[in-house]
């Protein structure tokens, strides 16, 4: 088991704690990198979702996992990204600029979705999020000069500077560049003053508001960057798909959003990606083992759908914090067996949600 021994401030808020983050996170990072030459398309084109997915639950997990303010409407701040993307892409905007186009103007409507939120909480704020998520659609619907209607929008390829492309490698790197950007301005976002700012606001906002936190400017800037991300990810499937519809980005999609979150492992960033890969792969898995089942299962229209709410239930039921929560509990079984007790981790529940999930 490794101990570390912190001498320092600089030393706790170091992003790598010890060699063992730096040569494994590397040996990831080199794994991505050489995937698209070594693995067939589809694989890629999964692991591009699966990263594009993450940089939505980045943003959906700084909001509820570290802020503690939930949406169910996330997926609008999705749909906002991927038509201002199609549009300005539409009009020869470079793809840069288009994308931070996307990404600020995403993060205008997160903040004003974020002003309800400073008066109701819980089940209340999660209902206007909600209702916000329907009028996004709605509006998306009926602009059909703008945004096709109901019949939906083509988005053309990636315009670099003049130079057009469409090849699925040269999008796999930008979508991976963009994954390392995000996590690092995430990760740094937290351990500055206003991440702190957000955690504090988690645990508790009396206790927040009497050491100098500013409720409402926290609140509505969580929900703006959180927006923001939403917008980029949103921008990046709509050139990973070339076609948006509205109801891809309704209810149902909000809903997968939450999944990522709370099976991932909520309060995490690992947890973002872990719920992402779960989202992605599922429906191969199932799709891979319909015919190994009997008919009557293997033919059921909504199968994955059950399949997501069973898991789901079994996650809140039998394991709470999420699949990163497993890992956690995995990892400290090798670390200290055989004098691994049963239940040495329920003993954190005692401490305050900042010391169990960092």
């Amino acid at each position: 088991m490794r101990f570390i021994f912190k001498t320092s401030y600089d030393q706790d808020i170091r992003l790598a704690r010890h060699s063992g983050y730096v040569f494994w996170y590397g040996l990831l990072l080199a794994a991505l990198s050489v995937a698209p030459f070594v693995l067939p398309v589809y694989w890629s084109s999964l692991i591009t979702m699966t990263m594009i997915y993450g940089i939505v639950g980045l943003g959906l997990m700084l909001l509820s996992g570290f802020t503690g303010l939930f949406s169910i409407g996330h997926a609008a701040f999705m749909g906002v990204g991927a038509y201002m993307q199609g549009v300005l892409t539409a009009q020869g905007w470079p793809f840069p600029f288009a994308l931070a186009a996307s990404m600020v103007s995403s993060a205008a409507v997160g903040a004003v979705v974020g002003l309800p939120a400073l008066r109701v909480r819980g089940l209340y704020l999660a209902i206007a999020t909600l209702a916000f998520a329907f009028i996004v659609q709605e509006v998306i619907v009926r602009w059909e000069s703008v945004t096709g209607g109901n019949r939906g929008m083509a988005v053309g390829m990636i315009n670099l500077f003049g130079w057009k492309t469409g090849s699925p490698i040269v999008f796999y790197y930008i979508c991976f560049a963009l994954t390392v950007l995000t996590t690092l301005g995430v990760l740094n976002l937290l351990r500055s003053p206003t991440g702190r700012a957000f955690v504090a606001i988690r645990d508790s906002e009396v206790s927040a508001q009497s050491m100098g936190v500013t409720l409402a400017y926290y609140k509505t800037l969580s929900f703006a960057v959180s927006a923001s991300l939403a917008g980029l990810g949103g921008a990046l499937s709509a050139h990973m798909l070339r076609f948006i519809t509205p109801d891809q980005f309704g209810i149902v999609q909000s809903i997968d959003l939450l999944l990522i979150v709370m099976i991932g492992g909520l309060g995490s960033i690992h947890g973002a990606f872990f719920g992402a890969l779960f989202l992605i792969l599922t429906p191969q898995v199932i799709a891979l083992s319909k015919d190994y089942l009997p008919p009557a299962i293997g033919q059921t229209v909504g199968l994955q759908s059950v399949l997501y709410g069973l898991v789901l239930i079994a996650f809140v039921l039998f394991e709470p914090t999420g699949i990163y929560g497993r890992w956690v509990k995995i990892r400290t079984w090798f670390e200290l067996a055989p004098l691994y007790r049963k239940n040495l981790l329920k003993r954190q529940r005692r401490f305050q949600k900042t010391e169990r999930l960092t």
